[in-house]
């Protein structure tokens, strides 16, 4: 798929021919804008009585104006970002867009404002709306209007540019996607770009075992550091600190990092991260969790997108529309009674908007940018599916959808290296899947933090640090960084924040996610999917299963028979860690089993993925794995999400990796580890990694 090296030509030589097609889906483009402005102002003077024209020939060169000044106000954003910076950029891209709508029907002479002073804010602020929804309805079903625009800026610029010396390789992560999932999509024939790639057999398709626990933050620990041993949940407390580390807060992403990154992760030599948990040890860094940091004021990628017409300000107008399109498909979950299902409102509704409109856009223009550079090695996380599978379920319709738009992105990131001189491999993968399920809550009327509380001989109730939404990441490293600030904005977004920008960053979302935790806690919950870890507060160390039998002699038999729970681990002192289930014992160490495995509906791997979760730093006292439904494979949640993912049981840990199929695997990978190995191996190959580290077991075909 993408063009070998020695195939690629000097710009100077490329058929005459080409460049004529070229410049005919220029004009075309150009057409197709102007009929679209066109449209949009005939609406605005048909359904406004605040404007008005002479006549035809206005309107006609009304739509020259705007173009006009649109070309001359992404030019003067472009020139001075980086004096004003990226909040400049970014204020200044959204308050451009209507400025460039008063300043068109202001100096055109044949049109006339009526109402007063509020008429000229009104009409720029209709008629930008209109505009959006207009290029929405012309773009359905192929490029989004911001992605078309991208690739005209790519058609223009890949003339002037030098072509790289080595093949890149552009990772994208389509996060929350299991490999069952999309082996049923491709059959169905709905993907047609990422399903055509491994149809013709020039991808491969290969799922592969995420292992305990089955998140984001362990997986891209372990795909972009080889550290997923640092990562036992997506939360977790620490009796060292007192801590309840999260892994999507940016003051905690930030030590986690310390902890694993070696200097050597999969970006470091000249990648890219973006949009990601950790920054894979690469220079260069935009809305990574761990930096907390935008892109620099340089980054063309981030003035176009904000600059454009079709960027923020169209994104900022769709994100309504996509707000009631949620709360729409929520409306009929609840009409049509489908089960399993949880409310669908708060935070969510305004984070999908985000996710599903700003978000990605705004992924596909950095993604391009390093593109057109010639970055060796990209990798960004496109979070749509994960967010919406949560709350709507892995294979409902929505959720199916977002699928079909990442498609479509992959579409055009395949076109835009077609333009390009230089080429790239693309990869995509996943960091877990999800499972299905009606949670703990609603099965059985109680969370699993009141059962424990009922187990326990303790003077206070346990305290549960618990998650409704994992998106509120993107958004506190956005304000973090904004914050950090010595601008009159980050002054500014302080006062505004009230103290929820701390020394380590903003911290937004739901309280109970990270609670506080007092000196004299004596049990915490934490959860993370059908994942849970106990924790015995004021017991210093792992504490072993004959002291819990000591201290609280009802807990492992009352939580390893609890109708909702498959099973628990702990450890030990005769024989390591033990997975306890209601009917039998399975030592991981050994694999002794006694009466019934508890450990077998969980597959052939559950075994030697919680024996390596076991031996993780800061592990739970105690591990929780809710049940697993016998024929639908379902999950009950310990948090209150239908579509989870944390522990192990259905699909949550089966991944996909999609490789270009002349890199042979000799066996799928198994763990997050071995798929960084992996793609080490094929940077070696490309020549892109300054170490050469042991490669895995593969192979390429000539």
């Amino acid at each position: 798929m993408a063009k070998p090296p020695e195939q690629v030509s000097d710009r100077r030589r490329r058929p005459f021919w080409l460049d004529l097609r070229r410049t005919g889906r220029g004009l075309q483009a150009m057409l197709l804008g102007g009929l679209l402005s066109l449209i949009s102002l005939i609406i605005t003077f048909w359904t406004l009585p605040q404007i008005s024209s002479d006549g035809r020939t206005p309107i006609l060169r009304l739509v020259l104006l705007l173009a006009l000044f649109s070309i001359l106000m992404r030019w003067v954003l472009a020139g001075v970002a980086i004096l004003i910076g990226s909040i400049g950029v970014l204020v200044g891209g959204l308050l451009s867009q209507f400025g460039v709508v008063y300043l068109g029907i202001t100096v055109d002479p044949g049109v006339t404002l009526h109402g007063g002073v509020g008429a000229p804010l009104l009409v720029a602020v209709v008629m930008a709306s209109v505009s959006a929804f207009v290029g929405w309805i012309a773009y359905a079903g192929s490029d989004d209007a911001y992605v078309a625009e991208v690739m005209r800026v790519v058609h223009r610029r890949a003339r002037t540019i030098e072509a790289a010396p080595k093949t890149g390789m552009l990772i994208i992560q389509i996060d929350g996607l299991s490999a069952p999932l999309l082996n049923w999509m491709v059959l169905a024939g709905n993907l047609p770009n990422l399903g055509g790639w491994i149809r013709d057999g020039k991808h491969s398709m290969v799922g592969w075992h995420t292992g305990v626990p089955a998140t984001t933050p362990a997986s891209q620990a372990g795909i972009l550091h080889g550290g997923s041993k640092h990562i036992p949940a997506f939360r977790w407390y620490e009796k060292e600190t007192g801590r309840v580390m999260v892994t999507n807060r940016g003051r905690d992403a930030a030590e986690i990092e310390t902890r694993m990154s070696t200097g050597r992760g999969l970006l470091a030599d000249g990648g890219v991260s973006i949009s990601n948990n950790w920054s894979g040890d690469a220079d260069k860094c935009e809305l990574v969790f761990s930096r907390a940091a935008l892109p620099n004021s340089r980054s063309r990628g981030y003035v176009r997108f904000f600059s454009s017409p079709q960027g923020a300000a169209r994104g900022l107008i769709l994100c309504f529309a996509e707000i009631f399109k949620e709360l729409h498909q929520a409306r009929r979950q609840r009409v049509r009674h489908l089960v399993p299902r949880v409310k669908r409102g708060g935070a969510y509704i305004f984070l999908r908007a985000i996710t599903n409109v700003l978000l990605r856009d705004l992924n596909v223009s950095l993604i391009t940018d390093e593109l057109v550079k010639g970055t060796p090695v990209i990798y960004c996380d496109f979070v749509d599916y994960d967010e919406v599978a949560h709350h709507a379920g892995p294979t409902r319709a929505e959720s199916l959808q977002t699928l079909e738009g990442l498609d479509r992105v992959l579409g055009a990131l395949q076109r835009i290296i077609d333009i390009l001189p230089h080429s790239y491999e693309i990869v995509v993968l996943s960091d877990h899947g999800q499972s299905q399920g009606s949670t703990f809550l609603q099965r059985y009327g109680r969370t699993l933090t009141e059962v424990v509380d009922d187990l326990v001989d303790t003077a206070k109730e346990p305290v549960a640090a618990v998650g409704k939404a994992e998106g509120w990441g993107p958004v506190n490293a956005f304000l973090t960084e904004l914050s950090l600030r010595r601008s009159v904005a980050g002054s500014v977004t302080r006062k505004a924040l009230h103290g929820k920008a701390s020394s380590g960053g903003v911290e937004l979302g739901p309280k109970d996610c990270e609670p506080p935790v007092a000196a004299d806690e004596q049990m915490v919950v934490t959860a993370s999917g059908n994942l849970a870890l106990l924790y015995l507060a004021t017991t210093p160390g792992r504490v072993p299963l004959e002291e819990i039998e000591l201290l609280h002699p009802k807990l492992i038999p009352g939580l390893a028979t609890h109708p909702g729970i498959g099973f628990v681990v702990v450890d030990s002192l005769a024989e390591g860690p033990v997975a306890i289930g209601g009917a039998g014992v399975h030592v991981l160490r050994t694999g002794r089993i006694e009466g019934t495995d508890p450990l077998t509906p969980y597959g052939e791997h559950a075994a030697a993925s919680l024996l390596w979760q076991a031996e993780m730093p800061h592990n739970g006292d105690i591990v929780v794995i809710s049940r697993l439904d016998d024929y639908t494979h379902e999950v009950a949640a310990f948090e209150e999400l239908v579509g989870c993912h944390g522990g192990i049981g259905g699909w949550q840990t089966d991944a996909v990796l999609v490789h270009p199929s002349r890199w042979v695997l000799a066996e799928p990978p198994v763990g997050s580890d071995a798929v960084h190995r992996l793609l080490i191996s094929w940077l070696e190959l490309l020549g892109h990694r300054k170490d050469l580290d042991k490669p895995v077991e593969t192979s390429v075909e000539a």
